[in-house]
Order: C-alpha cells, then sequence, then structure tokens
C-alpha cells in the first residue's frame, strides 16, 4: 500500500529551508526577535564638505552607514513604523464620537 501524500503542499513563507528561523537581536533594546519580523533602519551621515572629502580616503566612506535591525516594539516606539490600519480606525471612530 502506497504512503498516502498530504492535501496540501507545505510552503515555508518567512525562509527558504526548514527549521527554526534565525533570531536577530534588536539594536536598540537588546531583545531576540525572529529575521522576518524586525525592520531595517539604515543609519549614518553623509560627508558634503569637498574639502573634508579630499581629506577622507574613500576607502573608509562606506563605513560611515551601519544597518540597523528594530523589533516592532521599538519600531514603533521610535516612530519608524505607524500603528496598523485597524488601530487607526478605532483611534479614528473614537475621536469622532
Amino acid at each position: 500500500m502506497p504512503i498516502s501524500t498530504a492535501p496540501y503542499k507545505r510552503t515555508y513563507k518567512h525562509v527558504s529551508r526548514r527549521g527554526r528561523e534565525s533570531l536577530v537581536k534588536c539594536d536598540m533594546c537588546g531583545r531576540y526577535v525572529p529575521r522576518w519580523k524586525t525592520f531595517v533602519v539604515v543609519k549614518g551621515f553623509r560627508i558634503t564638505d569637498p574639502y573634508i572629502l579630499k581629506q577622507v580616503d574613500k576607502r573608509y566612506i562606506h563605513m560611515l552607514k551601519r544597518k540597523l535591525r528594530v523589533c516592532p516594539k521599538c519600531a514603533r516606539f521610535y516612530g519608524i513604523v505607524n500603528p496598523g490600519k485597524s488601530v487607526r480606525k478605532s483611534k479614528k471612530r473614537i475621536t469622532q464620537t
């Protein structure tokens, strides 16, 4: 008797492989969060003064940017993302009455 197959196809939405999803540390609070839940923020500054640009070696300019991974809680607190649509609708409903 053949082994029955599942009636559905298993898909892995967040990662391309099976198993536990990798955890990353939030750069704001230090909490461990699944990588797919984090928000990526690029922090850094740009040198606009041409005199300083001549003095700084071009090889080190790329080090001025840094990629931060932020958990959803910190992203809401620091204003990186706005609340979801359902939260905005309920707040709008409350303020109208």
